[in-house]
């Protein structure tokens, strides 16, 4: 399914207000119509049907996106993301289900809406866990009304949401903190411009010393590589670099007709050859 083709183009900041009020004026869909577009999607890959029901529903994203602009993001990129999640759910809803397709793309919206905010909302993930994203969601409403926690109110809240009162704690301390720019800002002022990680943390990645000690360090591996390749048999070493040292790497079954033997004693060969290398770079 094409989004170019099947929703109006994204809203930009400058033409949000103006996208909104364009959605609103698509005319909703009655019962009947809607199932007779989702049929046709289905048993024909109908994309004018597809459009239909996408666009009849982009007021039900807009009042969805609305409802995480505390985040701190365009409301213009949450309606986008959102619009996502409609699509798909569009291509997923089945008439027979006996639901209406705006109960079946609640999920679908949230969950595209979701994933957006977690890869934006900070710079460093702060929730990539099943439980952290429950909490991540969560944990702000309740801090709303709860401000900073108590221990009584952080086992209430773990209690809740069925996760460890160390993985709440956790979690708000992660929200508690915020982001902080490694350039200055043109709005900084020079008491907040001095303090820009940019002006005390230095790459030292291409200073000599360092170049010459990741160069050393890169010889001295693939010399203790090839004294443990030159301790293997013939056949053990000619399969190691067949696998592992070159740039098309051969199969198990290719090794295997080359030898004249089955892939499993090529793979247990390999295992075998493996472990004594291990095993000499350890030595070493």
């Amino acid at each position: 399914m094409n989004s170019k083709t099947l929703i109006p183009a994204a809203p930009s900041a400058g033409t949000i207000e103006a996208y909104i009020s364009s959605a609103y004026q698509i005319p909703m869909l009655s019962l009947e119509e809607e199932q007779s577009l989702a049929a046709r999607l289905r048993a024909r890959n109908d994309l004018d049907a597809a459009r239909q029901l996408i666009m009849s529903h982009l007021r039900f994203v807009i009042r969805i996106a609305r409802g995480y602009v505390g985040y701190g993001l365009p409301l213009s990129d949450l309606i986008q993301e959102g619009t996502v999640g409609l699509m798909k759910a569009v291509r997923r809803f089945d008439p027979e289900l006996g639901v209406r397709l705006v109960s079946f793309a609640v999920h679908w919206i949230r969950a595209e809406i979701h994933e957006f905010i977690l890869r934006n909302w900070r710079i460093v993930k702060i929730a990539t866990t099943k439980a952290q994203r429950k909490l991540f969601f969560n944990l702000r409403s309740a801090k709303k009304s709860l401000g900073w926690f108590s221990k009584e109110e952080v086992d209430e809240v773990a209690r809740e949401l069925e996760v460890k009162p160390e993985t709440v704690l956790e979690m708000e301390a992660r929200l508690a903190n915020h982001d902080l720019s490694f350039d200055p800002l043109e709005t900084d002022d020079d008491a907040e411009a001095a303090a820009m990680p940019s002006n005390y943390l230095s790459d030292v990645r291409m200073e000599p010393a360092a170049l010459l000690e990741r160069s050393d360090y890169s010889q001295n591996q693939n010399e203790q590589l090839y004294r443990a390749l030159e301790q293997l048999d013939a056949r053990s070493r000619a399969v190691i670099e067949a696998r592992w040292l070159t740039e098309s790497k051969a199969t198990l079954q290719d090794l295997a007709a080359q030898y004249g033997v089955s892939a499993e004693r090529i793979r247990q060969i390999e295992k075998a050859a493996l472990k004594k290398i291990k095993g000499q770079l350890q030595e070493d």
